[in-house]
């Protein structure tokens, strides 16, 4: 029987040296090594996002807000413990604190009393009680806006600062409510709507009248 040719590779027009044989199996094996690599590496991702996915949809979803309501009531009995004066709590149903501190001027030597409140349409009051208040104080706080008019809610006179359509960066102060006692001065400033700050102002008048 004759013995069979080497086979003639075409690239070469020849055939292959045992060297370029060894060489063309090496790299093939090679290749087929970073195959399965590349293929194992794609799937043990796939694997992690399908676990991701499982953990994502098996945690339990929570209603409770990002920001953690404040016990008004406990923290302005602190504070009125330290102050020594009686701290105005206002009942509302619906809103939601999210601050409540003693906030202290040293420029203006005024110490006052803030709480800050979610509304039920998810807009903001702060509310400040202070004592020893003075005009350049309460300019302040306001973002020395100018007032705008009077509102009567029962039996509190309240001076006005609607700003709600100045172009001016005001923050916190596009409206504002001010009502002035022998004993503090009451300041409301928020993004909420009038009759919001109505309703604020009107939960605030039993401590107001007793001054």
């Amino acid at each position: 029987m004759a013995e069979k040719a080497p086979r003639v590779v075409a690239e070469l027009g020849r055939p292959e040296t045992a060297a370029e044989t060894a060489a063309r199996k090496a790299e093939n094996s090679r290749r087929h090594r970073d195959s399965r690599t590349t293929r194992n590496v794609v799937a043990a991702l796939l694997a992690s996002l399908v676990i991701v996915l499982v953990v994502v949809l098996a945690v339990p979803r929570s209603n409770t807000p990002i920001t953690p309501e404040v016990d008004v009531v406990a923290v302005s009995e602190q504070a009125s413990a330290a102050t020594g004066e009686s701290l105005a709590v206002p009942e509302l149903d619906g809103w939601t604190a999210n601050a409540a501190e003693l906030r202290s001027s040293k420029a203006e030597g005024v110490t006052a009393w803030y709480t800050g409140w979610i509304t039920p349409g998810k807009e903001f009051i702060g509310s400040y009680q202070a004592f020893d208040a003075n005009p350049s104080w309460v300019a302040g706080i306001l973002q020395k806006t100018a007032a705008t008019g009077t509102s009567e809610i029962d039996g509190v006179t309240w001076t006005v600062y609607d700003h709600r359509d100045s172009g001016d960066d005001l923050g916190n102060a596009r409206y504002g409510m001010v009502a002035e006692t022998p004993g503090a001065d009451y300041v409301l400033l928020g993004t909420a709507d009038p009759a919001e700050f109505a309703e604020f102002a009107e939960a605030l008048a039993p401590s107001i009248r007793a001054e």
